[in-house]
C-alpha cells in the first residue's frame, strides 16, 4: 500500500527550494536558520511551541503546502492503488479529517510516548510542550473508525494493522456489495 508521510512532507516543504521556506524565513528569522541556509527544526520547534501565536503563525505557512502535497499524492496514486494511506499526526488539529475517508489512530501510553520524544533529545518541558499543542489522544480515538495499540512489539503492531485492515476490506464489500 503507499503511504504518504506529512511529516516528511512538512519537511521537504521548508527546505531552502521548497514553497513555505521564504515564508517561514521571513516570519522567524535568518536566525533560525543554520549556517548552510537549512532552517534548524529543533532551534524553530523551541521558538513555536513556546508560544502559541508563533506556533499558528508556523502552521498558517507551511499547512496548507502540505495538505496541497498530499491530496496531490493521491490523486496522483486513486487510479493505480486500491487503497493509500496518509499519516497525518495532525489530522484534527488541521481539519484534514474531511478530505479522509477512513481514520485509523495508533496509540501509546503517554509514558511510552514521552520516551520515545527523550529519546529524540526533547527535554521534559519540550515535551509537555508539544503534547500541550496536539488535541487529547481519547479525543482523537473516539472520532477514529479504526484504533491500534502500539504497546507491544512490532509484530503486534502489524498484527493489529493486518486485522484492521481485513476489517476494512470487509466492511467495504458489504457498503459495495
Amino acid at each position: 500500500m503507499p503511504v504518504c508521510e506529512t511529516d516528511e512532507v512538512a519537511h521537504a516543504v521548508m527546505q531552502p527550494d521548497g514553497p513555505a521556506y521564504a515564508g517561514v524565513v521571513d516570519r522567524f528569522g535568518t536566525d533560525i536558520c543554520r549556517p548552510d541556509g537549512t532552517i534548524d527544526r529543533k532551534r524553530l520547534g523551541a521558538r513555536v511551541f513556546a508560544a502559541e501565536v508563533e506556533r499558528q503563525a508556523l502552521n498558517g505557512l507551511v499547512h496548507p503546502h502540505v495538505r496541497r502535497a498530499w491530496l496531490d499524492w493521491v490523486a496522483a496514486w486513486q487510479s493505480r492503488a486500491s487503497w493509500v494511506a496518509v499519516i497525518i499526526p495532525l489530522l484534527y488539529e488541521v481539519g484534514a479529517e474531511r478530505d479522509v475517508d477512513v481514520v485509523w489512530c495508533v496509540t501509546a501510553p503517554l509514558k511510552d510516548v514521552e520516551e520515545r520524544l527523550r529519546q529524540r533529545g526533547l527535554s521534559p518541558r519540550e515535551i509537555a510542550q508539544r503534547l500541550a499543542a496536539q488535541w487529547p489522544l481519547q479525543a482523537k480515538r473516539g472520532r477514529a473508525d479504526y484504533v491500534i495499540e502500539n504497546t507491544g512489539s512490532e509484530a503486534d503492531l502489524r498484527a493489529q494493522v493486518q486485522t484492521a485492515l481485513r476489517r476494512l476490506e470487509q466492511n467495504e464489500r458489504k457498503k459495495n456489495g
